[in-house]
């Protein structure tokens, strides 16, 4: 049986940690240092960082964060935001990232997921995918932090994301984010049962027992989390605890 990764998100702006509610109305939670160090500590299996406004500015403000964090924090992060070429993701992975995540670069220039996964190998390179529902079972790929409409269909794009090398999904429910009212189960499923690379859940998550829901119902095999992670609204000791409580495989670790 597969590890299921519990993953933390820290969604940046400028120098500060935020959150918002369906990927607006970001709110300051405080220094992005110092939560990684915190859910570092606490356990968790890796970091998402996505710099927020980086698609408006044209280039990835987060090489700093990532070169500080890369010397004290030994799991595997993932930077997205912002990475519109090879000379982007260097610069990235240079600073201590193991994998990239596009979206919006990705739409616009669907060579750029083969030019990363031939240049650092498909593990790295994570397609990053803002979904919003326009239908039943039906949703459209949104990029710029969820504000602009590609007319694309979520499952028609991961699967030719898939194909071009892709080796990894970042599945954002734009309708879920924020809202603690648990992921879209029917989203995840619907793209995890087209694809064999695997898909993290995102957005949404209000619960230990939301994480075990999108996994046994929608296929996840990872999730990531922010809300429940930045409000001290669950430890990761009793999020690891809840998923092995239902059956499901997580690493083992040790606070002691």
């Amino acid at each position: 049986m597969r590890n299921i990764r519990i993953i933390g998100r820290l969604d940046i702006k400028g120098p500060n940690l935020i959150k918002g509610v369906h990927l607006e109305g970001l709110r300051v939670i405080g220094s992005p240092a110092e939560h990684a160090r915190r859910y570092y500590e606490q356990g968790v299996d890796e970091l998402i960082y996505m710099d927020c406004v980086a698609s408006l500015y044209g280039r990835n403000h987060l090489g700093d964060i990532v070169r500080s964090a890369a010397e004290n924090i030994f799991v595997p992060m993932t930077v997205g935001g912002g990475i519109r070429s090879i000379d982007d993701a260097t610069q990235i992975l240079r600073a201590g990232a193991d994998k990239v995540a596009v979206n919006t670069a990705a739409v616009a220039g669907p060579e750029l997921i083969t030019h990363i996964a031939r240049r650092f190998g498909s593990q790295c390179m994570v397609l990053s995918i803002e979904a919003k529902q326009i239908g039943p079972q039906r949703w459209e790929v949104y990029t710029d932090n969820g504000r602009e409409r590609t007319g694309l269909d979520v499952v028609d794009w991961v699967k030719r994301g898939v194909a071009m090398g892709a080796g990894e999904i970042l599945l954002t429910s734009v309708d879920r984010e924020g809202t603690r009212k648990g992921f879209d189960i029917d989203l995840v499923r619907a793209v995890s049962a087209e694809v064999a690379v695997p898909v993290i859940a995102s957005g949404g998550m209000g619960s230990a027992e939301d994480l075990v829901e999108v996994v046994l119902r929608g296929g996840a095999d990872a999730v990531a989390m922010a809300d429940i992670l930045h409000y001290r609204r669950a430890a990761i000791a009793d999020i690891r605890a809840a998923a092995r409580a239902a059956g499901l495989s997580v690493r083992d670790y040790d606070q002691s």
